[in-house]
């Protein structure tokens, strides 16, 4: 039987109480929302936390709301809850086309939105999508609020620039009138962690790509992006051969490694196919051409 090691136990009922007891317990404390990363890795003895802060009763992250230019989402939002919203899905397909794929419903229903950006495993899903959609974080701590950039909220392997007295808060996507999105995920089996993961974000003016962001997950793209291959594209005819461009420069960008879910130059091959049918996806949602 795998039983984590003793700990205490401290439930908040805002977010300063929350930042408070993080600052009380020091760098031994962890927050807790859905569990769902953390607990396995205290079973296994890979995470051992003196104290547990849960934040399961600040109702006030675990909102959806439009807000001048942007869906502000709150970061105790459920992956079901994202999924369920229409708001979300008008703005932004890719989220739903990547909640959709993301573990079970077991997860869906308990996992959060800001556990998982903060859990920052390399093979997570929302950090590609985010990515993609130029998504910022709000931080606070006890000095106050920061604003972080999505693609520079990751510094490594499990790790992020949320300090150990801090909390993200709030997931803010800016709503960009006319863009098309898609998400697509390769996988073993339902459920499973992905084999490779990519989602694309595009604004066309006229035929002419004007904005594009493209997330990949679980094979080694630097903050879960390609800036080469969005960079070879934007100003380019959004047409095959553009495509074709991105689909090359994101495979050679990426750096995925040899692994029980496949060697390393099947996954470079995945993310090209991937990368052409969510760019293609993407524009024809752009133009009007698919639902």
């Amino acid at each position: 039987m795998q039983v984590p090691s003793p700990f205490e136990y401290e439930r908040a009922s805002s977010v300063d109480e929350a930042i408070a007891l993080l600052q009380r317990h020091g760098e031994g404390a962890r927050l807790i929302a859905g569990g769902h990363s953390l607990l396995p890795l205290m079973k296994l003895r890979l995470a051992s936390p003196e104290v547990l802060v849960d934040i399961n009763a600040l109702t006030d992250l675990q909102r959806i709301r439009v807000e001048a230019d942007a869906v502000r989402i709150g970061a105790m939002v459920r992956h079901a809850e994202l999924l369920a919203s229409a708001v979300v899905g008008e703005h932004f397909r890719l989220l739903h086309e990547a909640e959709q794929v993301i573990a079970d419903p077991a997860v869906r229903n308990r996992g959060t939105v800001g556990g998982s950006l903060c859990q920052a495993d390399p093979a997570e899903d929302l950090s590609a999508a985010f990515g993609a959609l130029r998504a910022e974080v709000v931080i606070r701590g006890a000095g106050g609020e920061r604003v972080v950039p999505v693609r520079e909220l990751v510094t490594g392997p499990y790790e992020t620039v949320v300090a150990p007295d801090e909390i993200l808060t709030e997931v803010r996507v800016p709503i960009r009138p006319g863009t098309g999105s898609s998400y697509r995920k390769v996988e073993r089996r339902a459920g499973d962690w992905p084999i490779a993961s990519a989602g694309a974000v595009v604004r066309l003016e006229g035929d002419t790509i004007a904005e594009v962001g493209i997330g990949l997950a679980a094979v080694g793209a630097a903050h879960s992006v390609v800036r080469g291959a969005e960079d070879a594209i934007r100003g380019r005819a959004a047409d095959e051969e553009s495509i074709e461009l991105a689909a090359v420069r994101a495979s050679e960008e990426c750096s995925p490694t040899t692994d029980q879910r496949g060697p390393a130059d099947y996954k470079r091959a995945l993310v090209a196919e991937l990368v052409r049918r969510v760019l293609r996806t993407a524009i024809a949602r752009s133009r009007g051409e698919e639902a």
